[in-house]
C-alpha cells in the first residue's frame, strides 16, 4: 500500500511509539467510509434536513420535526460497520498506545470496532441508546427501529407513553459536563493527539486541540481538507482516513514485533 512509503505515515508510528498518552479525537469524517455522510460538506446531512428543525425545543414542541429527526436517525442508525480507520484505532488499543478516543460522533463504530466503552468520550452523544424522558426508561435504537416497523411517527415508551428523545446533544442543549470536563483533563494530559476526520470549527469541542498543544502535546491531523489547527500541527495529512490510519497502525506492529 503507498501509504507505507509516505515519510509522514513513518513519522507519526514513530511518535505513537514514542508517546505514553496518546488521545484520539475523531469527528464526522472518520465515518464517511463507512457509509455514514457528514453532516456540512457538499453531500452532507444539512443539504437534505433542516439543522432548524434539530433543536431541542422544536424535540419538546414540535410533531413534526419529532417525525424528522426520527427519520434521520433512522438512516444514520441503518447497520453500519467500522472501516478501516475505526479497526486501526482499536488496534493500537489492544497494542496498548491508546489512552483514549474522544469523538463528535454518535455512530458508536468506535466500540463496534473494539475500543472499549469506558476508553470512548462521546462529546454529542451516542445514537444507540433512547430515553424516555418522562420515566428514565432507556431502549436501543436496535429495539425501537423493530418496534416502529415502517411506521414514519417516531416511538413512544412502552412503558409509560412518554416521549422517547435520541441520547444525542440536539441544538440548544449543552454538552454532558462530566464528559466535557474528562475530555479537557485527557486533551491537557495527553502527549499526543491525533485528529481525524475534523475540520475543527465546532465549538466548544474543537478547543481541544488547543488545549492540548498549550499543554505541549504534538498535534496530528488528518482530514481531507485544511483545518484552522494545521499551523499548530507536527504533521497534516490530507487523506482518507482509512488507508492512512491502516498503514499507520500496520507501521507500528511492525516496528513493535521486531523491536
Amino acid at each position: 500500500m503507498e501509504h507505507y512509503h509516505d515519510p509522514k505515515v513513518d513519522k507519526i508510528a514513530e511518535l505513537i511509539l514514542q508517546s505514553r498518552r496518546l488521545t484520539f479525537f475523531t469527528g464526522a469524517g472518520i465515518s464517511t467510509e463507512s457509509g455514514i455522510p457528514d453532516f456540512r460538506g457538499p453531500d452532507g446531512i444539512w443539504k437534505r434536513f433542516d439543522p432548524d428543525d434539530f433543536t431541542y425545543e422544536r424535540f419538546l414542541n414540535d410533531a413534526e420535526a419529532r417525525c424528522k429527526q426520527w427519520r434521520l436517525f433512522r438512516e444514520l442508525g441503518a447497520d453500519a460497520v467500522p472501516n478501516k480507520a475505526h479497526i486501526a484505532i482499536a488496534e493500537l488499543y489492544h497494542l496498548g498506545k491508546l489512552d483514549c478516543v474522544i469523538t463528535q460522533n454518535i455512530d458508536n463504530l468506535h466500540q463496534k470496532a473494539g475500543v472499549p466503552y469506558k476508553r470512548v468520550l462521546e462529546l454529542h452523544g451516542n445514537l444507540h441508546w433512547f430515553i424516555c424522558l418522562n420515566c428514565s426508561r432507556r431502549y436501543t435504537l436496535e429495539h425501537i427501529k423493530d418496534k416502529a416497523g415502517e411506521n414514519e411517527a417516531p416511538p413512544i415508551c412502552e412503558e409509560c407513553g412518554g416521549l422517547l428523545k435520541a441520547d444525542v446533544v440536539f441544538f440548544g442543549e449543552e454538552l454532558p459536563e462530566d464528559i466535557l470536563r474528562e475530555a479537557m483533563k485527557r486533551a491537557c494530559t495527553c502527549d499526543l493527539m491525533i485528529v481525524i476526520g475534523s475540520g475543527l470549527t465546532v465549538y466548544p469541542a474543537s478547543y481541544l486541540p488547543a488545549y492540548a498543544v498549550d499543554s505541549g502535546s504534538r498535534l496530528v491531523i488528518i482530514n481531507l481538507t485544511p483545518t484552522p489547527f494545521d499551523a499548530q500541527a507536527s504533521i497534516v495529512i490530507h487523506a482518507k482516513a482509512g488507508d492512512t490510519m491502516s498503514a499507520i497502525a500496520g507501521q507500528v506492529k511492525d516496528r513493535l514485533m521486531y523491536k
